[in-house]
């Protein structure tokens, strides 16, 4: 029986693109929408097996939409499309959502993203997965970013917010924020002007991943 899906996107020429490729790998389209709205009424009315949306729509967004779903019970599995990398989104997968790929990398991974879902597992563009994991002593799992890794390299060689933004080509306050990011996922004593340099003593591993 073939998979039934619903696809949303803002964009005519991509939507229109996206249905003709997945209809020629024997796919069945049952709706297509250009806003989030829709998108979230023909999935509560059709209940497709996966529903393919773009990230950035007007009325909801694809994450939105997908979160929306979870609250609602229903079963229909959420892939999402994004031009960039976003955090809130990789964090999303298992949770609220199940597959998460690029717009430029749709074509080849799109394919693969389905197989992947209706196997029950989830996936990640390779163009996204290059965040770091690890875990910390007290079995947590945290994520940090590659741009926070660097930082935290930096860091780690005694250089001040001044030096590491001149380094990265970024702002001092861009910096700042990356590191009040990186306390908050390790969980540590924001009021501590120590505390990351000791994290990383304590932790070394972390740059060998």
């Amino acid at each position: 029986m073939p998979t039934k899906l619903i696809l949303a996107d803002d964009h005519p020429l991509l939507l229109n693109g996206t249905k003709e490729f997945l209809e020629k790998l024997g796919y069945h389209i049952i709706y297509t929408a250009i806003d989030g709205q829709e998108a979230y009424n023909s999935i509560i009315k059709l209940n497709p097996d996966i529903a393919i949306l773009d990230f950035d729509m007007p009325k909801l967004n694809g994450l939105e939409i997908a979160e929306e779903i979870v609250r609602k019970n229903v079963t229909t599995k959420i892939i999402i499309l994004t031009l960039h990398k976003q955090e809130a989104l990789l964090n999303e997968v298992g949770k609220s959502i199940h597959g998460y790929i690029t717009k430029d990398s749709a074509m080849q991974e799109l394919e693969a993203c389905i197989n992947t879902i209706k196997s029950g597992k989830t996936y990640i563009s390779s163009k996204l997965s290059n965040s770091i994991h690890f875990d910390t002593s007290n079995s947590e799992n945290f994520e940090l970013t590659v741009s926070e890794i660097k930082i935290l390299k930096y860091l780690n060689e005694n250089l001040s917010s001044n030096q590491i933004a001149e380094e990265l080509f970024i702002s001092k306050r861009t910096v700042e924020k990356h590191r009040s990011n990186i306390i908050k996922k390790l969980n540590l004593d924001s009021s501590n002007q120590n505390a990351l340099i000791i994290w990383l003593k304590n932790h070394p591993e972390i740059f060998n991943k």
